[in-house]
């Protein structure tokens, strides 16, 4: 996860460079009604980890690294509306249960988040906002390993509370340099073996990462 969140990194900072020397400018454009705004970076994937088993222990999930797009469309100069679209792979456990620790294998997680932000400086080079909206957490792509007797594991998806702070700092007119932490309060159920033991995942991950973004 380190080595893939360290590349998506790298990338965006050669990014940043290259668009920074490109494009210098004098005075920053600022935020504008109307800005529709596309962004392309890595993030990082921190489960909480909390909750309990039937079984006792408790459910974990695994750090993860992957790469994002968001879109954000400003209504006004200091209210935006911004969407996030990634998926990130986690190994899943139960640990410290009667049975010891058990693998749960590996899912996939698509996270869609909106929320909406309040941008308090729109017309600064440095640009904070912070805000709050909504998550839905698909949750597919079930495998890895699984600690026998474990054949089959589904976690529910579920809706989810989110609050985001942030900033931008303005590259060009055109090009924004982005980083962000985002906390999503995700709670979900989780079915081994059909039933056969149960437990209450509160994962509430935080996502930070950091991005490159070209206004429309």
């Amino acid at each position: 996860m380190r080595k893939t969140f360290g590349r998506l990194a790298g990338a965006v900072a050669l990014a940043a460079i290259a668009v920074t020397g490109a494009a210098a400018q004098d005075a920053p454009r600022g935020k504008k009604a109307g800005d529709f705004v596309v962004g392309l970076g890595g993030i990082a994937v921190l489960p909480s980890n909390g909750g309990s088993t039937s079984i006792g222990g408790k459910p974990e999930a695994s750090n993860s690294g992957t790469a994002q797009l968001d879109f954000t469309y400003f209504m006004l100069p200091q209210v935006a509306l911004n969407l996030i679209a990634a998926t990130s792979q986690h190994d899943v456990s139960a640990k410290g249960t009667a049975l010891g620790d058990v693998k749960l294998g590996s899912v996939w997680v698509l996270p869609p988040t909106l929320t909406l932000q309040i941008h308090p400086l729109p017309d600064s080079r440095i640009s904070p906002y912070a805000g709050i909206g909504l998550n839905y957490t698909f949750f597919y792509g079930y495998g890895g390993n699984k600690t026998p007797p474990v054949s089959r594991v589904r976690i529910d998806s579920t809706p989810a509370f989110a609050a985001v702070v942030g900033v931008d700092y303005e590259l060009a007119p055109n090009w924004l340099l982005n980083v962000d932490a985002k906390k999503i309060l995700l709670r979900s159920d989780v079915s081994v073996n059909s039933g056969t033991v149960t437990a209450r995942a509160n994962l509430d991950p935080w996502v930070v990462g950091a991005s490159v973004r070209y206004r429309f």
